[in-house]
């Protein structure tokens, strides 16, 4: 259904004007016709409406943000479905989004209260086992008195289990965590790493890593580190810089354990900004000896060998080598890779080991050991999905459990598949995914159904137009009415009723207000006391007038009325009989005025 202004969602919703189009749907400001409140209304785009995948994470957008109350996280009102317009309704947010905000500038301090309530907003959904995993400056809306408001929670999940297939990057590349771009697990500590990358951008106006394609930005994150924000503004300060650079380290355990721990390091830095580094010329003095000291280290490097035993923790989890490594004075980077026959998060390769070099700094002395790259399983890889479609879900579920997968159920009306039989799954039957991740099963709930929309009150082509738009077919008939002629002042089903697409809905049409008026019955040609008792009857008052005739057949009997026969008059209205008078010889035309009531 196409969606204009004017225009009444599911009888409840009027919708005003477009506000703005994303990806994946449409907002529209509406006004609330059962509250008095306006609303933003989602509509997802037309093109991903007969899409399960698209459908089921609009719905868990829904889900999932109906279950978080919080004042920095948008409220949920409703959702529905009409034909195959699919809607959100939710607070209507005035205000300006973060990205405006730091497109125009914000100071350290700004920045830093802005980004506490993304965290208080991010704390309170962790804590109800919810990942956001899109947290971006479009997705925070500051109103003019400071508050911030968290969006768009379309690919949140409960849990931390994926819901992508191997590859596949959900969310915006500049805002993802390394594990998040590399299609491993998230966790709380993906959303605190995307929550840093918007505090730097808040402080700095820039992302920490940036590339032309996606990949590029990928590979930053995983290579690099990322240049503190005082670089570019002077007036961020170390313990700020601090707090920045630890939510955006590389590997989640490095990061704050929980947005709690990121919010107080927040605080800390403001209570102890420590001071500004001042700019020094220390460097000129270094270029002006540097010529010599590689002269010197290269002959040094020359004949001089250093060693170090480096310890093996192949067989280890991540977590136990890194630590063991970095005690004995090892620095360590981590690469994962997925390997069927080890277990998730264990070291199964290291580089160097054994005996490696040293790297001395000058004449043999301050010697540091190498840098050792660990390579982490990142689980035991891709296995087949089965084809259950078709199969009971039971059946449906049995199978996928044994192939090793979970399964989470979602229902879906269809009229080609019969109740209780599985649609289809995400990802579907013969594509690969993850052993151990998650299915997503569609269960069919029979015939689609749709609602009846309220039609009373609406012109009879309106009302045709609106069933039409959502399937239906319909029938009318007319009945006197108050109302105003061709108005819809009944209908069958009522609004609201459940039916199945093209059932006839039965609508009674007025007529316009009913005519009460009497019509006046022939009298001509009978007799004076029965002319008189069928207009009695009619409820008419009649008038009667004697005239003379000459004409013996047409003695006391009506001649002449008025109004005629078939003219309509108010009920209670005189009509006047003439009641011939038989006179022979009499000329006729003799009229006897006050012979009301003769016989």
């Amino acid at each position: 259904m196409r969606l204009n202004e004017g225009m009444v969602v599911d009888g409840r919703y009027r919708i005003e004007y477009l506000i703005g189009s994303g990806g994946m749907a449409d907002v529209w400001l509406a006004e609330d016709l059962e509250l008095p409140r306006r609303v933003a209304l989602k509509v997802l785009h037309e093109r991903y409406a007969r899409d399960p995948e698209f459908i089921a994470r609009f719905r868990r957008e829904a889900e999932s943000a109906a279950s978080l109350q919080h004042v920095n996280i948008v409220s949920i009102f409703d959702r529905g479905q009409v034909g195959d317009t699919y809607y959100i309704a939710m607070a209507y947010l005035e205000g300006r989004t973060l990205r405006d905000l730091i497109n125009l500038g914000l100071t350290p301090p700004e920045s830093v209260a802005i980004v506490r309530q993304v965290l208080e907003a991010a704390g309170f959904a962790h804590r109800r086992g919810i990942v956001h995993r899109d947290f971006k400056p479009l997705n925070v809306i500051v109103d003019e008195t400071g508050l911030a408001t968290v969006t768009d929670f379309g690919i949140a999940r409960a849990g931390i289990s994926e819901i992508t297939e191997e590859g596949s990057i959900m969310g915006t590349v500049h805002y993802l965590s390394p594990e998040q771009a590399q299609g491993y697990e998230v966790s709380p500590q993906s959303d605190l790493y995307s929550i840093g990358v918007i505090l730097y951008e808040c402080l700095t106006g820039r992302v920490p890593f940036d590339g032309e394609t996606a990949v590029a930005v990928t590979l930053q994150q995983l290579k690099e580190d990322p240049v503190p924000p005082s670089y570019y503004n002077r007036a961020v300060s170390p313990a700020l810089d601090a707090v920045v650079l630890r939510a955006l380290a590389r590997e989640p355990y490095e990061r704050y354990p929980d947005a709690d721990s990121f919010i107080a390091a927040l605080d800390e830095a403001e209570a102890n900004p420590g001071e500004p580094e001042q700019e020094n010329n220390w460097w000129k003095w270094a270029l002006a000896v540097l010529a010599v000291l590689i002269g010197l280290l290269i002959a040094w490097a020359a004949t001089r060998s250093h060693t170090v035993e480096v310890p093996n923790v192949v067989g280890s989890s991540s977590d136990a080598a890194v630590s063991k490594l970095s005690q004995d004075g090892f620095k360590v980077e981590v690469a994962r890779q997925h390997n069927p026959s080890v277990p998730g998060n264990q070291v199964f390769r290291q580089d160097p080991s054994g005996e490696a070099d040293q790297d001395c700094d000058f004449l043999g002395i301050s010697c540091s050991n190498p840098t050792v790259t660990l390579t982490v399983s990142g689980g035991p890889g891709q296995t087949e999905v089965p084809d259950v479609a078709g199969l009971s879900q039971d059946d449906a579920e049995a199978q996928l459990e044994d192939a090793g997968f979970a399964t989470s159920i979602e229902t879906q009306a269809s009229s080609d598949v019969d109740s209780g039989l599985v649609i289809e799954t995400d990802p579907a039957g013969g594509e690969t995914a993850k052993r151990g991740s998650e299915v997503t099963v569609t269960v069919s709930t029979g015939a689609a159904q749709v609602k009846v929309p309220p039609v009373v009150g609406q012109t009879l082509n309106a009302a045709k137009q609106q069933l039409a738009s959502v399937g239906l077919d319909f029938s009318s008939s007319e009945e006197p009415s108050d109302r105003p002629q061709g108005e819809v002042i009944d209908q069958s089903p009522t609004a609201g009723t459940k039916v199945d697409p093209g059932t006839a809905v039965t609508l009674v049409v007025s007529s316009g207000p009913e005519d009460t008026r009497v019509s006046v019955p022939a009298l001509v040609g009978q007799t004076q006391s029965s002319a008189e008792s069928r207009l009695t009857n009619a409820g008419l008052v009649p008038s009667v007038q004697i005239e003379t005739t000459s004409i013996q057949p047409q003695d006391g009997k009506v001649i002449d009325q008025s109004p005629s026969s078939g003219t309509k008059v108010a009920d209670g209205s005189t009509v006047v009989i003439t009641v011939g008078k038989y006179e022979p010889d009499s000329g006729g035309g003799g009229t006897d005025s006050g012979g009301i009531g003769v016989g």
